[in-house]
């Protein structure tokens, strides 16, 4: 991924969207249960739209406030690229399932993306008061503490992970998910699938994973993680080994010591 120039987000846009995210988190963290709720498909299923409508309740109309002229991505499952300007790109429970389980790996998200490439962003985990941000142009942060990715140059020696976008994906996506497993399987120390993608992205940005790809253009999961880990001075390409942008149909974030090395693992999976 790159960006044409600096992101100026003013005196006080970052700090809106932050207070605006982690007032959602709170909404979020008091309907966590310590039980799984749902036990059929369509329990579970309304526990999760309960969740999103929850949280976007109290966050839309802030963030539409702090940045005028903004628009709102509705569908948080859709793909593709989005009309020209700026747009508020949310995940409002990132990891939902995992929070109607009661599994502790959820977060809320929010991105303003201009002219399809995301400029900022602001992710908390309100069970931990971790706070993820980035500004292209300003660099990654947790916690206001500067982000590196992994100066591994061995993807033998690297931590890697993919996992679904969403229920329901076509037999294709399926496929190319299991080839790439197994595939990594075999030139990478360890590979991690899980969702959502924004908790391994995080992990990228932080240095603490090494890779993430995922067969994919849902863009509430990969917007926040893509600007972290470009930011944190990861490489953020599509498995073509292009720039990545909201248009693009995969995704891989990946030190930049192991990017050429996963690619080449990745690419031929078709």
């Amino acid at each position: 991924m790159t960006t044409a120039m600096p992101f100026d987000a003013g005196t006080t846009l970052m700090s809106d969207v932050t207070a605006a995210v982690k007032t959602a988190g709170l909404t979020l963290r008091d309907r966590y249960t310590p039980h799984a709720r749902g036990v059929s498909l369509n329990e579970v299923v309304d526990e999760i739209h309960a969740n999103d409508d929850a949280v976007l309740g109290v966050m839309r109309e802030p963030l539409l406030r702090a940045r005028r002229g903004s628009q709102w991505a509705e569908d948080e499952l859709a793909g593709g690229a989005l009309p020209p300007g700026e747009w508020w790109v949310v995940d409002p429970a990132e990891g939902n399932i995992n929070h109607v389980h009661a599994m502790p790996d959820w977060a809320v998200t929010a991105t303003l993306v201009r002219d399809n490439r995301p400029v900022l962003t602001v992710v908390h985990l309100p069970l931990t008061g971790d706070t993820y941000t980035a500004v292209a142009g300003g660099g990654a942060r947790l916690n206001g503490r500067p982000l590196r990715v992994s100066a591994k140059t061995d993807l033998g020696a690297a931590l890697v992970g993919t996992g679904q976008a969403k229920p329901g994906e076509d037999k294709h996506t399926f496929r190319r998910i299991g080839e790439s497993v197994t595939a990594m399987l075999a030139d990478a120390l360890v590979v991690r699938v899980s969702v959502p993608a924004t908790m391994q992205l995080i992990h990228v940005a932080a240095g603490h994973m090494d890779a993430f790809w995922q067969y994919s253009d849902v863009r509430s999961g990969l917007v926040a993680g893509a600007l972290l880990v470009s930011e944190a001075g990861g490489a953020v390409t599509d498995l073509a080994g292009e720039p990545w942008s909201t248009s693009s149909r995969d995704f891989l974030a990946a030190a930049p010591g192991i990017h050429a090395a996963a690619l080449e693992v990745l690419s031929p999976i078709v």
